[in-house]
């Protein structure tokens, strides 16, 4: 008794039929492809425009937004401005790559984004970048 071939009707057919896999792995593939772009990291500030040579972001970038209304965020959580400096500080403790994003919001105070570099640079963080938009030309 042959398997899976020759004219044999009791026989088992050893073929893996593929095309509910195929089917499951599109609806994921489409799935994915509508998510993704909502996946952003990070609070909505309106970015200031800027003519310079953009830093390449990895994956556990730690981003410092200030909005519009004064309000100072570490990656999405909200932060007190007095607690920045605290709460850095006890993020690096264990890091070597001491890096922050700053993402201030083009209509907050430059005191504002003073201060808040301050803090980054008074919690032992080695390089700060500023997160701008391209500028029109």
């Amino acid at each position: 008794m042959a398997m899976g071939g020759g004219d044999d009707e009791r026989g088992m057919m050893a073929q893996i039929n593929v095309t509910p896999l195929v089917d499951v792995m599109l609806v994921l593939l489409v799935i994915f492809m509508v998510t993704a772009p909502m996946m952003q990291q990070g609070v909505q500030v309106n970015l200031p425009k800027a003519d310079t040579k953009g830093m390449n972001a990895q994956e556990d970038t730690v981003i410092v937004a200030v909005d519009k209304n004064g309000r100072t965020f570490i990656n999405k959580d909200e932060v007190p401005g007095s607690d920045l400096r605290k709460r850095l500080s006890e993020m690096f403790a264990t890091r070597t790559k001491k890096e922050v994003f700053l993402k201030a919001d083009a209509g907050v105070p430059y005191g504002e984004v003073v201060r808040a570099m301050a803090e980054i640079k008074g919690a032992g963080i080695e390089r700060l970048g500023m997160v701008t938009e391209p500028a029109q030309k």
